[in-house]
């Protein structure tokens, strides 16, 4: 079957108005599929929505929504009840460098619900649907840091080492129906994201355009449960797995503390 036939006709985005999510809308249009594109900023959502509708011919839905409302499924559910989705992108999600005990705690809530509780009921309320077409897929965006503890960016890592643990675990569950799984593990991308969080893309190495990491994902979509886009990633990832956990554990944290200190100084 065609990419098309396989996920389509309907695509479901989150974190779809910035970065990855928005690299992830423009290429699935590009192949065709119609869109319901979730985010909070509405006004982005519709910028996207008319310009891909110009160019592609497809449908679009634009579902302002923030995922860490408490109860942002039925909204959801409700935005695609009529539609066919065959592909569900969770990519939505945030993150923020610093000592742990000195985060804010809304700050840290609100980064459980988006980066954790998104995902997880994400997946459960859309596989039973895919399990029913007998084909489809479903990518939830993690992170390297997913891998490994990361000192400077505790709470971030562990929720994406969560979903890592979840997409491996759905993914094995999905296969026998026709459900493809596969948990993205980017590295340092340039985002929206990454800026706010004080660094810059110019001056970093080994950063990947969204664009490059979304096509990266749809092309590895059935090699999963997990894709590391990048061949410098993958090496340091293979590279901090051979080496004994507590020198790794200071080594990573080392480099994201002069990452930091790096951005600061501007």
């Amino acid at each position: 079957m065609t990419f098309t036939q396989r996920f389509g006709p309907w695509a479901l985005v989150t974190g779809a108005s910035s970065g990855i999510g928005e690299a992830f809308a423009s290429l699935l249009a590009e192949r065709g599929l119609n869109l319901v594109l979730v985010a909070r900023r509405k006004d982005r959502l519709e910028s996207l929505a008319t310009s891909l509708r110009a160019q592609h011919g497809i449908e679009i839905e634009a579902v302002e929504l923030d995922l860490a409302a408490p109860e942002f499924t039925e909204s959801l559910l409700h935005a695609t009840k009529s539609k066919d989705v065959g592909l569900v992108i969770s990519n939505a999600g945030f993150g923020f460098k610093g000592l742990h005990h000195l985060q804010d705690r809304q700050q840290l809530s609100a980064l459980i619900d988006v980066n954790v509780r998104a995902p997880t009921l994400i997946a459960n309320a859309f596989a039973s649907r895919l399990i029913e077409r007998g084909r489809g897929g479903i990518v939830l965006t993690g992170s390297v840091e997913g891998f490994i503890s990361s000192p400077w960016s505790g709470a971030y890592a562990a929720t994406k080492a969560y979903v890592h643990s979840l997409g491996e675990a759905i993914w094995d569950e999905l296969k026998p129906h026709g459900v493809n799984v596969l948990v993205l593990a980017p590295g340092a991308t340039d985002t929206e994201n990454l800026r706010r969080q004080g660094f810059d893309a110019q001056q970093m190495s080994n950063v990947m355009t969204p664009r490059a990491v979304a096509e990266q994902a749809l092309a590895n979509i059935d090699k999963g449960p997990v894709y590391v886009p990048g061949r410098t990633n993958r090496a340091m990832i293979r590279f901090l797995g051979v080496i004994p956990k507590r020198k790794r554990i200071g080594l990573v944290g080392k480099g994201t503390k002069m990452a930091i200190d790096k951005a600061k100084a501007g």
